[in-house]
């Protein structure tokens, strides 16, 4: 088994020098048979088609007693994993419950209430035995808050869970609440139980969806899942250190006010365009309206930004219902080095809702392509796990069975086990294949 980071390091040339494939091409894409990883073959189970020499273990599900007495809640999301001590494996997973969502037990603490209960919406760990991926501990880590939907791993192992709920007191759902709502909550991966919520402020208030952080310099880039959405990022005062403050800021793209492409293609395939960052004030934003806000001083709308993930110096950010069918872009964001600018292109775009249809979660495989969750509700069909190629040709990797989502899609440290999640009902999965086995 190649490393993970081996096999990022050999890719990373590729990337720098390879055009993605345009929209055109990438419909007519062969994406089974002989490329990727073979054809889907049916489960059994009726859950998760998978390829030949592929397969998945659930390792935790809905209603399952954990180890601080309560229940596995619902609507798993994002998700991290971290390493941790004796061999120990940790997944941090997200919970994206409403107010008057079951929380699957009382909860005894948390940000806030609302008709004196702890709100459902949170965090659970898992602790898994490295070797044997057996549980070993499941608990809650976070309560009292609102659709936590995504969010991203820290360097120094925390997870930043995100509330997609810019909710105040006494407005949608808020009736009976004492806080207002859609912050991001740092949760320690070595945590033990419940953490005492603190909301990082100063990364805003907006609905926000994903995060990752550069781990050389420790700016946080951030997601907003909004048709109007934009790109944020976070400079810390200080690395590791998110409670000390900093400056939030909004991407702005050379000659793009608007990538979404639904009106004109204002931004094509392999353009590498230069970016520069744009300050922002009065961020706790009481009025949701820091992307309007954003975009007057000169911020490039996104699309209904959603997964974020840091690879091996660039950015990958999937934006939803991007393109000119609206079945999702993502993007590439190199940040600059030495102090010159910082660089976005358009990796991939799709015009077949049958090859790539609405990417939400996404990481980095073992082999550097991109693993993608789709996040569709069409009547009668099912989400897949999407790979996408150094080149931008995107394949199939699994395909739900269930009319539901997949979300949280996650590596092991060493790369062999792909964590993801079934939203509802909560399932989480540990998938292992022969990731170097990729037939192009």
């Amino acid at each position: 088994m190649i490393s993970r980071r081996r096999f990022i390091e050999q890719t990373s040339a590729a990337f720098a020098a390879l055009t993605p494939v345009g929209c055109a091409e990438s419909a007519s894409t062969p994406t089974s048979g002989t490329f990727g990883y073979g054809p889907l073959r049916s489960d059994p189970n009726g859950l998760l088609d998978l390829p030949e020499g592929f397969s998945y273990r659930v390792l935790s599900q809905l209603g399952e007693l954990m180890d601080d007495g309560g229940k596995v809640p619902d609507k798993a999301d994002g998700m991290g994993c971290f390493q941790g001590t004796n061999g120990e494996l940790i997944l941090v997973r997200n919970h994206e419950l409403r107010p008057n969502d079951d929380d699957g037990a009382v909860i005894p603490k948390g940000f806030d209430t609302k008709d004196g209960r702890i709100l459902p919406g949170g965090t659970t760990h898992i602790v898994l035995d490295g070797e044997s991926m057996a549980v070993k501990r499941q608990f809650r880590s976070l309560g009292g808050t609102i659709r936590n939907c995504a969010g991203g791993i820290t360097p120094w192992n925390s997870w930043l869970s995100c509330e997609e709920a810019p909710v105040n007191p006494g407005g949608r759902y808020g009736e009976g609440l004492g806080q207002a709502h859609g912050w991001v909550f740092e949760v320690p991966a070595d945590a033990s139980g419940l953490t005492n919520p603190s909301p990082l402020r100063a990364l805003g208030r907006f609905n926000h969806e994903a995060a990752c952080v550069d781990p050389k310099t420790g700016t946080v880039y951030l997601t907003e899942d909004r048709d109007d959405g934009v790109l944020y990022r976070f400079l810390p005062e200080q690395w590791g250190s998110l409670h000390r403050g900093g400056q939030l800021q909004a991407m702005a793209v050379e000659g793009v006010t608007d990538t979404r492409n639904w009106y004109t293609r204002s931004i094509r395939s392999g353009e590498a365009l230069k970016v520069r960052w744009i300050d922002l004030d009065q961020v706790e934003s009481p009025k949701d309206d820091l992307r309007y806000r954003a975009a007057a001083k000169g911020a490039a709308i996104i699309a209904r930004g959603e997964g974020i993930h840091m690879g091996d110096g660039e950015i990958f950010v999937c934006s939803t219902s991007g393109g000119s069918e609206k079945c999702g872009q993502v993007f590439r964001l190199k940040p600059g080095l030495r102090g010159s600018a910082d660089i976005v292109d358009l990796f991939f775009e799709s015009r077949s809702h049958q090859l790539f249809n609405s990417g939400d979660n996404l990481t980095i495989a073992p082999n550097g392509h991109l693993i993608v969750c789709e996040d569709q509700y069409t009547a009668q069909v099912d989400n897949y796990l999407r790979g996408l190629t150094p080149q931008g040709v995107p394949y199939e990797l699994a395909r739900l069975r269930l009319q539901t989502e997949l979300a949280g899609a996650c590596f092991s440290p060493d790369g062999d086990v792909l964590f993801v999640n079934v939203f509802p009902p909560t399932r989480t999965l540990a998938v292992t294949g022969a990731w170097d086995r990729f037939v192009s």
